[in-house]
C-alpha cells in the first residue's frame, strides 16, 4: 500500500506558544516525528502541513522538503483535520501522485518509535476505516466513572454490574500519536461520522502527548531518565 506521512503543525498554539518547535532536550519538538518517519518512509513521502514559514525552516533542518504554506483558512481553530489532510491529499494529485492511506503522526507525540510505525502499518484486515493508536484508560466507565444527577447526587455512569474492576471489560482512549487512514473513507463525507476503527495498542511510556508546560516538563523528565 502507498502511504502518505503527514504531520501536522499549525503555529497558533495557546496553551504553549510554538510547542511544535520547542526544543525538547535540545531538538525542536517536531523532528521527533520526522526522524521517525523517515525511519520507515522515503523523504518525499513525509509531507509537513504547516502556515508557519518559521516552521518551514525548522522542519527542513532534517532534509525534508515542505511542498507549500498551508493556507491561512486550514490554520484556524475551526479548520478540522480531515480538512488538512483532504488538502494535502489534493496536493499531491494535482500532480499526479496517488495515495492509499495516510498516516498521520501528531507532533506532539515524541516517543513513538518505528516499530510502532512498522506495526500500525501491518494491520491485516483491510476492513477498517481508520487504525488509530490507543493507551489503556485508567478510568473505566463500567466500574469508576460518575456523573451528577438531577438531585445532586452522584450517578455511575454505565450500570454494569460488577463489583470488581477486573471484571469489566477494558476500555481504550486515542494517545494522539499515530491514526491511518484510508484515502477513499477520508474522502467519503458519508462515512467520515461513522469509520470502522481499529485499535493498536501502545504502553504509557510511549503515549505522553504534550499540551501544556507540564506535559513538556514531564517529556524532559522522561529523556532525561
Amino acid at each position: 500500500m502507498k502511504t502518505l506521512v503527514v504531520i501536522p503543525a499549525r503555529s497558533g498554539s495557546k496553551g504553549l506558544p510554538d510547542k511544535n518547535i520547542k526544543l525538547l532536550n535540545g531538538k525542536p519538538l517536531i523532528h521527533y516525528s520526522i526522524e521517525v518517519a523517515q525511519k520507515v518512509f522515503s523523504n518525499q513521502d513525509i509531507c509537513v502541513s504547516t502556515d508557519s514559514q518559521k516552521y518551514i525552516s525548522v522542519a527542513e533542518m532534517t532534509g525534508i522538503k515542505v511542498p507549500f504554506l498551508r493556507p491561512e483558512e486550514l490554520a484556524n481553530d475551526t479548520a478540522t483535520t480531515q480538512e488538512v489532510l483532504l488538502h494535502c491529499i489534493k496536493f499531491y494529485e494535482s500532480r499526479d501522485i496517488f495515495y492509499d492511506y495516510v498516516l498521520l503522526l501528531q507532533p506532539t507525540s515524541p516517543f513513538r518509535n518505528k516499530i510502532h510505525i512498522e506495526e500500525i502499518l501491518k494491520v491485516e484486515d483491510n476492513s477498517f476505516d481508520m487504525v488509530v493508536s490507543v493507551k489503556k484508560a485508567k478510568s473505566n466507565p463500567f466500574f469508576n466513572l460518575f456523573y451528577e444527577n438531577n438531585e445532586g447526587y452522584l450517578q455511575k455512569i454505565n450500570n454494569f454490574k460488577s463489583t470488581r474492576r477486573q471484571d469489566c471489560p477494558s476500555v481504550y482512549e486515542y494517545n494522539g500519536s499515530m491514526y491511518l487512514i484510508k484515502v477513499s473513507s477520508l474522502k467519503n463525507e458519508l462515512i467520515s461520522s461513522f469509520f470502522k476503527i481499529r485499535k493498536y495498542v501502545m504502553p504509557d511510556k510511549y503515549s505522553i502527548d504534550i499540551d501544556n508546560n507540564m506535559d513538556f516538563e514531564f517529556a524532559e523528565y522522561i529523556i532525561r531518565k
